[in-house]
C-alpha cells in the first residue's frame, strides 16, 4: 500500500496542528500521517494496538498515540526523560496507557520479550546508537509477525546540503566523504544514512521495507518568522511536505528520511 492509499484509508481522524509549536508540527506531519495509516491497519485487527517508542524520551509521539488510544511503552536510557513522560502523560490523563522503561535499543527484547508488540517507533535513533544493527535486530525480534515499525534517521545528502548553504565547506566535505557520514567527534550525530543504506541495514535486519519518506523536505528551508507571522503558512508547508514526501527526487534532499518496514 502506497502512502497515498494509507492516507486514505485511515481511520483514526487526522492528529490537529500544534499551533503553538508551527514547526515542530511541520516536521513531524508526514510522520504522523504515515503513523497514522499503519496503526489503523493493525487497529482492524486488534481492539488496542501495543506500540514500543524507542528512544522516546519525554513522550512527544507516546502522549498523542494514547490519546487516540494506543498502548505505549517508552524505552528510554534518560531517566529525566521518562520521568518527564510520566508528568506528560498524567497531565494527558493516559497514564494508564504509557510505560516507562530504562534501557537502550538493543535491550528491548530483554524488556520486554520477542513477539511482544504491534509496532515499533525508532525515530532518531540510529544516528547515535552504537551498533545501529543491533538496534533493528532487537526491533525485528520484539515485533510480532503482521508488525509494523516506523523507521526514521537524518538524512547524509541533506546534511551535505545544509553545511554548503551555512558556509561551513570544511564541514560538508567531511559529511560528504565520511564512510558514516559524520564530521567526527565534535559531531553529536554518528553517522548519516542515504536511503539505499537505510533500506538495506533494515532489510539485512530481517524486516520489509514497505513505504519510503522524505521529511522535512521544505521545513527547514522556510524562513522561521514567516511561520510566526503567517497562520498560512502553516498548513500552506504541510500540504508542501505531504505532495513531495513520497517522491525519490525531493526525499533525496529531505533533512531525515522515513521508512514503514514490516515484520513477514
Amino acid at each position: 500500500m502506497s502512502w497515498r492509499q494509507m492516507r486514505a484509508a485511515n481511520r483514526l481522524g487526522a492528529m490537529p496542528v500544534d499551533r503553538a509549536r508551527p514547526r515542530a508540527a511541520v516536521r513531524t506531519a508526514v510522520v504522523w500521517e504515515v503513523l497514522r495509516g499503519a496503526l489503523a491497519e493493525l487497529a482492524s485487527d486488534n481492539d488496542v494496538v501495543s506500540v514500543l517508542d524507542i528512544g522516546g524520551g519525554t513522550g512527544g509521539f507516546a502522549v498523542p498515540l494514547a490519546e487516540l488510544g494506543h498502548a505505549v511503552t517508552v524505552i528510554d536510557p534518560s531517566p529525566d526523560a521518562l520521568a518527564a513522560l510520566e508528568r506528560r502523560a498524567a497531565e494527558a490523563g493516559v497514564e494508564r496507557l504509557i510505560t516507562a522503561r530504562q534501557g537502550d535499543a538493543g535491550e528491548a527484547v530483554s524488556l520486554l520479550g520477542p513477539d511482544s508488540v504491534d509496532a515499533v517507533m525508532c525515530h532518531s535513533v540510529l544516528e547515535v546508537v552504537d551498533d545501529p544493527e543491533d538496534a533493528l535486530a532487537a526491533i525485528a525480534a520484539v515485533l510480532r509477525p503482521g508488525g509494523c515499525a516506523s523507521i526514521l534517521a537524518a538524512n547524509r545528502v541533506a546534511a551535505v546540503l545544509a553545511r554548503v548553504a551555512a558556509g561551513r565547506l570544511g564541514e560538508a566535505r567531511l559529511v560528504l566523504s565520511d564512510p558514516a557520514g559524520s564530521t567526527g567527534a565534535g559531531d553529536s550525530v554518528r553517522r548519516r544514512f542515504t536511503m539505499a543504506e537505510l533500506d538495506s541495514l533494515i532489510a539485512n535486519a530481517g524486516l520489509h521495507p514497505r513505504t519510503s519518506h522524505g521529511v522535512r523536505i521544505f521545513a527547514d528551508l522556510a524562513p522561521a518568522a514567516l511561520l510566526d507571522v503567517d497562520p498560512r503558512s502553516v498548513d500552506d508547508l504541510i500540504a508542501l511536505e505531504h505532495a513531495a514526501a513520497d517522491d525519490p527526487a525531493y526525499a533525496s534532499i529531505a533533512t531525515a528520511l522515513h521508512v514503514l518496514a514490516d515484520r513477514r
